[in-house]
């Protein structure tokens, strides 16, 4: 959800490469594209709606109304919804015990609005007091870790729950401070989305340059180096990016040679 549209798509145009195209919904909402695939919508509805500017995930519910009253039942709260949409699907904006804000979606789902591999959101992280009772909650409203065919997997490492899907990383849950009242604005219990960049630096000089602003370090591991920024209407997300590896990782330097393309003829 975003203030000014115009705005915002100039702002994520420039710093995460999208392009966009109208959505079925209405003037005030907007499908972002990478690669000519759909990997995120924005909608110019916070102020009307007195909602916060926000990247807000949608899960994918076989039934919205049975997902809203496993929300209910578990001492969630269901904000908005369910409603129906033009496009066939139906919502709702729903939050968890500890109050992180998500959505869950019963409709038709774009293989490039899945979280992971190609132009999509990298990955999600959900910021909260307690890792393995959020992974509960969630794992019984969204019916995580079921075996059904397609299902997600679920893990426990390094003191974080980590979400699969088809064996790769699409989510992980961290456990934060314990009193609500150490939670400050950054560090809130709250859903987090990393978008995917080729190279970081260009793309935070291009947030700076639009407005944006910078609230973390550079983190660096051995795969990835990322950010976190708030957009200009305050928005938080962290931008990522993969390391190469090394031409002596990748053997060039090891003596271990390229098999030979075959030849016409």
């Amino acid at each position: 959800m975003a203030r000014d549209l115009e705005a915002s798509q100039r702002f994520y145009a420039a710093v995460v490469g999208w392009s966009f195209r109208p959505a079925p919904l209405g003037d005030a909402f907007s499908i972002a594209v990478m690669d000519r695939v759909p990997v995120a919508g924005i909608g110019a509805l916070a102020t009307d709606l007195a909602v916060a500017v926000a990247w807000t995930p949608y899960f994918a519910v076989d039934d919205v109304d049975v997902a809203a009253s496993r929300i209910r039942e578990r001492s969630g709260t269901v904000a908005v919804g369910p409603v129906s949409f033009p496009s066939g699907g139906r919502a709702a904006l729903v939050s968890d015990p500890d109050g992180a804000v998500f959505g869950v979606w019963d409709g038709p789902v774009a293989s490039g609005w899945r979280v992971g591999a190609g132009p999509a959101p990298a990955w999600l992280e959900l910021r909260t007091r307690n890792a393995f009772d959020a992974a509960l909650f969630y794992g019984e409203v969204l019916e995580w870790a079921t075996g059904r065919p397609g299902c997600c997997e679920v893990s426990y490492e390094e003191e974080r729950v980590v979400l699969r899907q088809g064996g790769e990383p699409v989510a992980r849950i961290d456990s934060g401070p314990v009193e609500p009242g150490a939670y400050t604005p950054h560090t809130r219990p709250r859903w987090h989305v990393h978008f995917r960049v080729a190279d970081l630096e260009p793309a935070i000089e291009s947030a700076i340059d639009l407005g944006g602003r910078v609230v973390s370090v550079i983190s660096e591991d051995a795969t990835e180096r990322s950010i976190t920024l708030r957009d200009p209407d305050g928005a938080l997300f962290t931008l990522t990016m993969t390391i190469p590896k090394s031409t002596e990782e990748s053997g060039e330097e090891s003596g271990e040679e390229s098999p030979e393309e075959p030849t016409a003829g």
